[in-house]
């Protein structure tokens, strides 16, 4: 990978754990800034249509992180395969996305 630039990563988590796993992420200082959001996911595992409440992880983070912050997720997280994708931020407020690269130094 090794991208430059900011990028959005979401991230899907049991409830109840994404604040757990937000708090690591950030000590590790792989990401600036990380929203937690409620969710009802629905989705194939198994050859079987499951529901459940989750937390998605919304994450800023930068290019320098980005590789190490999957690894370390996927080495965390409670899934045998976690939602881990994520997008570059193509724009908006540089002052932000300069915070974010400042802070997302892991």
């Amino acid at each position: 990978m090794g991208e430059s630039g900011t990028f959005v990563v979401l991230v899907t988590t049991p409830s109840g754990k994404g604040d757990e796993i937000a708090k690591k992420v950030l000590e590790a200082r792989l990401a600036a800034c990380i929203n937690i959001a409620n969710v009802r996911s629905k989705y194939w595992w198994k050859g079987k249509i499951e529901e459940d409440e989750e937390e998605l992880l919304i994450i800023k983070t930068s290019g320098k992180t980005l590789e190490k912050l999957i690894e370390y997720v996927k080495k965390i997280h409670p899934y045998t395969v976690p939602e881990v994708i994520y997008w570059r931020i193509e724009g908006g407020n540089k002052d932000y996305i300069e915070w974010v690269l400042a802070e997302a130094t892991g």
